[in-house]
């Protein structure tokens, strides 16, 4: 079993999901179930794949979850750039980067892993 805390996108995306709660205290209150919750969500099911994906035992497993993974992280970084344009985040750069981090990390492990 893999354990998922050393590996570095974790460490990003887990970053990111924290950084992501605390960008969104600022949306509008009606947001609270739209844009809002879906942002979060989509934040921390990128650490959560790696989770889930990191305790399987095939390699073939572990690409799948890190496949989701960076789903969800092409999702939010869709969605940060949404409320950006809405006018909701401002100075995000530091999250946007996070996240594009994040997608190249995963990116660069799915072809690792795939390799094996």
């Amino acid at each position: 079993m893999r354990d998922y805390r050393k590996l570095e996108v974790f460490n990003l995306a887990d970053a990111l999901a924290l950084r992501v709660y605390e960008c969104t205290r600022v949306l509008p209150e009606e947001e609270r179930y739209g844009l809002t919750s879906q942002l979060r969500r989509a934040a921390v099911s990128i650490g959560t794949n790696i989770v889930e994906g990191a305790a399987r035992t095939s390699h073939s497993e572990f690409a799948r979850f890190l496949v989701v993974a960076y789903a969800s992280a092409c999702e939010l970084t869709y969605e940060l750039s949404l409320a950006e344009r809405l006018g909701y985040l401002r100075n995000a750069e530091d999250v946007r980067e996070l996240a594009a981090r994040t997608c190249k990390a995963l990116r660069s492990l799915i072809l690792k892993v795939r390799q094996r």
